[in-house]
């Protein structure tokens, strides 16, 4: 896929990837949360989707199926209300390379890696409290809509919960 003049190749993120993967996630821990070299080799061992460009260093989604052992305020809220998903637990790009189409590229890779495993709805949550209006719009035009709301954290985060249905 041609994207803004650039054609970015996406790979498997593996132990190989932690330490742009580590780099990159902990700039934004705000916007997603804090991880260290076991807890991203652990989320790495039990995604359904772990995708990454240049290796990780510029941009990476990693999301879960409903099967996953993860231990997690967000996942179990839909844990108690969908049958089945995958979930979105980060996607991070690099603010250098913002404005390049690359979350839609992973987003998009993502839905057809879902279909052809037979999934059909993707879910995952927006902060409202920190605000993530770049967010909000990004899933808006994404075709997601919101199903829900959550204050986790002891109340140090409000967030949105949002779903797609894969056709």
């Amino acid at each position: 896929m041609e994207v803004s003049g650039k054609d970015y190749a996406r790979h498997e993120l593996t132990s190989l990837d932690l330490t742009p993967v580590l780099s990159l996630n902990n700039a934004h821990a705000k916007e997603t949360s804090a991880l260290d070299e076991v807890s991203l080799a652990a989320l790495l061992g039990m995604a359904f989707y772990a995708r990454g460009i240049d290796s990780g260093a510029t941009a990476f989604l990693i999301a879960l199926d409903h099967n996953a052992s993860y231990i997690n305020p967000n996942f179990a809220w839909f844990k108690a209300f969908r049958e089945q998903f995958v979930y979105i637990d980060r996607i991070i790009v690099a603010k250098s390379a913002r404005g390049q189409w690359l979350a839609r590229l992973l987003y998009e890779d993502l839905f057809t890696a879902a279909k052809q495993a037979g999934h059909n709805r993707i879910v995952c949550e927006v902060n409202i409290e920190p605000p993530n209006p770049a967010s909000d719009a990004f899933h808006a035009a994404m075709g997601f809509a919101g199903v829900g709301q959550a204050t986790i954290h002891n109340g140090a985060k409000t967030v949105r919960y949002f779903e797609k249905t894969l056709r």
